[in-house]
């Protein structure tokens, strides 16, 4: 527990993690910045207005704009309990329809929303063809031929990877590529084809930056060993071009059990 002393009185803060999702479309991502409304802005507004004080959440991880997330988690501090289901449905009467807070969960004391992640998984969503009513929300590729099983061969070689410096954004200040990724595997069902992937960290724009690469090998353009070269290579400018970033979903953000207080 956090304590906080002045000569008057001493109060001690409680943590709460805040579950939600989100449709990106409208957004510039999740993290507050200046003249772009992002989807952190106006939970820090919501929660600001139902306490009457300025409260700032800080998220799992941030989405680029135009991402989806259908579970993401920040933290958030009170000086008091609070009613859950109470402030739920205040939050979500002051949110924009395409936000929703799915649940609040009382937390141990100082675990962190974005540091104390075991896992994150997305997924990247492709209509093979045409659809109007997924516009927002897929990669649409009408008549691309894609070797599904090569695409999967190429993907079973990441996890026998740990840098990825080669699918990162060029300009991220990050300590280091490596990642652990446990899991990634394309599916497809009737015409949609999603791309799952499942590890302990992501570099920005690293999943959008896979996807366009292994799009490329679907269509064979490169090979896999091509695709090694690319990953040992641990420059971005020799993989494939990003996917576009509606098709991309954050969809699930794991914590140790252990954190939560169940009463």
């Amino acid at each position: 527990m956090m304590y906080i002393c002045n000569r008057t009185k001493i109060t001690f803060q409680l943590r709460y993690f805040i579950e939600l999702s989100y449709k990106g479309t409208n957004y510039h991502g999740w993290q507050e910045q200046p003249n772009s409304v992002s989807v952190q802005e106006l939970i820090n507004n919501a929660f600001s207005t139902i306490f009457g004080t300025s409260i700032n959440v800080v998220g799992a991880g941030r989405t680029d704009t135009g991402v989806h997330a259908e579970q993401l988690y920040a933290h958030v501090d009170f000086s008091t309990e609070i009613s859950i289901r109470d402030v739920i449905y205040k939050i979500n009467s002051l949110l924009p329809h395409d936000i929703v807070v799915e649940n609040i969960l009382k937390t141990t004391e100082d675990v962190h929303a974005r540091f104390d992640a075991i896992s994150r998984s997305y997924e990247y969503r492709i209509f093979l063809g045409r659809n109007p009513f997924l516009i927002e929300t897929t990669w649409q590729l009408n008549n691309k031929k894609l070797n599904i099983d090569k695409m999967n061969e190429a993907a079973d070689i990441l996890l026998t990877y740990t840098n990825f410096k080669c699918f990162s954004r060029t300009n991220s200040n990050v300590k280091t590529y490596n990642c652990d990724v446990r899991k990634a595997k394309w599916v497809l069902t009737n015409k949609m084809l999603i791309f799952h992937i499942t590890a302990d960290r992501f570099l920005r724009n690293m999943v959008r930056a896979i996807v366009g690469t292994l799009i490329e090998v679907g269509t064979g353009k490169i090979s896999l060993e091509d695709f090694k070269q690319i990953i040992e290579s641990k420059d971005r400018c020799n993989a494939g071009t990003s996917a576009p970033a509606q098709g991309l979903f954050l969809t699930q953000v794991d914590y140790p059990k252990t954190i939560f207080i169940h009463e």
